[in-house]
């Protein structure tokens, strides 16, 4: 199997985007190709972020050759670089408000000042407005990187006022040599990953290299598909709500644990004393957006729960137009085939009608349990509650 072909530092660790990359080393080195504000756009895993920040450690290097400034831009380090990452359930007025005055500044040490906003798509429309002055009329050397899924996920405000760059879907094949090849994952495992993550290339690594999260998975698809009735509806809803905070609690807990130390810390508070009334804002303030954090990891998990239910039901579809060669969920063919069989095809588009109400419920706030609950009872008796 061979391995992907790469481009040079900095666009090193950016796979499967060639024109993409292209587009953007040839912007970074000739200004007028080289536009004020750039919205790159893909599906979840597809690697925007990793792009965005090659786009900006070529922007403020000096030459090709200043690998200092670049690696700076990594680390995080360097002063012409400001990133918002949240994990947040929405990017707050207060942090837009801080970027537009970032942007403001001129460059302290690079060719200029960049502004990444990842998950740009978490702004709320009275948010979005915050930026449009910003992105209409930017400092001659500012240049800004949204990132999102797609550019609907933007008010058309925005989207005027910046150039799009899309970035293509790799197929299964490619994520698989990409997982081998980071991974060193067998090939079947990886193959696995590569279907089940639907060529996500973050999930694909972390299936194709966590055993719990390929059995978790694995039970899921099984315990909807052995929904009967409203009893085991319920039941089954409530066992995915549990796995699923079990999962953000540890993904998060490591995160949190060390976020308090390194506060104590600086403000010089040795393991085991009493924080001093002076500071509990501040640990508050933390713990606060840790809650906040809390809340969007789950919400993360129980979405890739939907995502994954989606593939296992899109799956019975093909079978049942007789599609069976190209399906997500192979391990499952049997109980999927009988599935289709038993059901008619209104049955299953009615199901997946509802798996996508259920995750755009989601981001209403919508009690995941009770939206869980309405969903299997759909899966069950094949009918919108």
């Amino acid at each position: 199997m061979s391995s992907p072909t790469l481009a040079p530092f900095p666009w090193t660790d950016v796979w499967g985007q060639d024109d993409a990359v292209e587009a953007l080393r040839t912007a970074a080195s000739d200004p007028s190709a080289l536009s004020h504000a750039w919205l790159i756009t893909g599906p979840p895993g597809s690697g925007r972020s990793t792009l965005a920040y090659a786009f900006a450690a070529a922007l403020v290097a000096d030459s090709p050759d200043d690998e200092h400034a670049m690696r700076q831009v990594f680390a995080g380090t360097h002063p012409d670089v400001t990133a918002l990452r949240t994990d947040k359930v929405i990017i707050t007025i207060k942090e837009a408000r801080a970027l537009v005055e970032r942007s403001y500044f001129a460059p302290s040490a690079g060719r200029y000042r960049v502004i990444v906003v990842e998950d740009a798509d978490r702004m709320v429309e009275r948010t979005s407005n915050v930026l449009l002055k910003a992105l209409e009329e930017p400092p001659e050397n500012t240049v800004w990187i949204l990132c999102a899924p797609s550019e609907a996920d933007l008010l058309p405000t925005i989207r005027s006022r910046v150039r799009p760059l899309r970035l293509r879907e790799p197929d299964v094949d490619d994520v698989t040599r990409l997982i081998v090849q980071r991974t060193g994952a067998d090939e079947v495992t990886a193959e696995q990953a590569a279907r089940h993550s639907q060529r996500h290339i973050g999930m694909a690594q972390r299936l194709a290299t966590d055993d719990a999260a390929r059995h978790r998975r694995d039970t899921t698809l099984r315990s909807v598909l052995g929904v009967r009735g409203v009893g085991s509806a319920v039941e089954v809803a409530g066992h995915i709500i549990q796995a699923a905070t079990d999962d953000a609690k540890a993904l998060t807990a490591e995160r949190d644990a060390a976020e308090r130390a390194s506060l104590l810390r600086t403000v010089g508070i040795a393991e085991g004393q009493a924080v001093p009334p002076a500071l509990r804002s501040q640990i508050s303030a933390l713990e606060d957006d840790q809650k906040k954090r809390a809340t969007r990891s789950l919400r993360d998990g129980i979405d890739r729960v939907l995502t994954d239910l989606q593939s296992m039901f899109r799956d019975v579809v093909m079978l049942q137009y007789g599609r069976g060669e190209d399906l997500i969920n192979r391990e499952l063919r049997d109980d999927l085939s009988a599935m289709a069989h038993a059901w008619s095809v209104t049955r299953t588009l009615v199901v997946l009608d509802h798996l996508a109400e259920t995750r755009e419920s989601l981001e209403r706030n919508v009690a995941p349990t009770l939206a869980l609950e309405s969903l299997l009872v759909t899966v069950a008796s094949g009918r919108k509650p």
